[in-house]
């Protein structure tokens, strides 16, 4: 078994695996949607990224690699979070888009973020989700480095169809979902103390 350091090892780790060396075109393809659906379902925190946004005219721009709002505010004194909403709900619920006020809740309307009630002028900030790049134009990426095996589970499910291998996807699915698991404990784990609690006195 090779170690999984970039692109280049995982391709021939998934060749290995599959006792295939017959698939050099389509391995990538494989690669590339293993990774589109990691994307798409995880939010980790190394994808967490400072947002800070100018709000103009009502609507703050959405930043070019935005997956996911993690939290957001109006940045002022006190601070208060702002809720997500449906682009619908917020329209329901603020009609009036003349008079600016301090926002309570936020959604996305194509390229922008727009506030209910409509917001003055200030700054959004918070923390986003940001979009990754391919392992292909990225070597290593965070997949790489801390969790090739999703990669590689990934991959070789991705595959399973293409070379009609049924009996193995069982297999390769446990795998994966343990990997998936051990990423998001590990995560989840990190943004938590994980030592003893003790209650201040009031």
């Amino acid at each position: 078994m090779a170690v999984i350091t970039n692109y280049a090892t995982l391709q021939t780790e998934i060749a290995n695996t599959l006792s295939r060396d017959d698939l050099t075109a389509e391995i990538p393809q494989f690669i590339q949607f293993a990774e589109n659906k990691l994307y798409r379902r995880l939010n980790l925190r190394n994808e967490e990224t400072a947002l800070s946004v100018a709000i103009s005219s009502g609507v703050a721009a959405v930043p070019a690699d935005f997956k996911a709002l993690k939290f957001a505010y109006f940045d002022g004194s006190p601070v208060e979070m702002l809720t997500w909403v449906p682009i619908e709900e917020l329209y329901h619920d603020y009609p009036n888009r003349t008079n600016t006020e301090t926002p309570a809740v936020i959604s996305r309307e194509a390229s922008n973020f727009v506030f209910g009630p409509a917001s003055k002028a200030g700054t959004l900030k918070g923390v986003y989700y940001a979009k990754q790049d391919p392992l292909r134009t990225t070597s290593p990426s965070w997949y790489s480095t801390n969790a090739p095996e999703l990669l590689l589970y990934g991959s070789l499910l991705e595959a399973a169809p293409f070379i009609k291998d049924s009996e193995q996807i069982a297999v390769w699915q446990s795998y994966y979902n343990d990997a998936i698991q051990s990423v998001l404990d590990e995560d989840d784990n990190a943004q938590v103390s994980m030592g003893y609690l003790q209650q201040r006195a009031s």
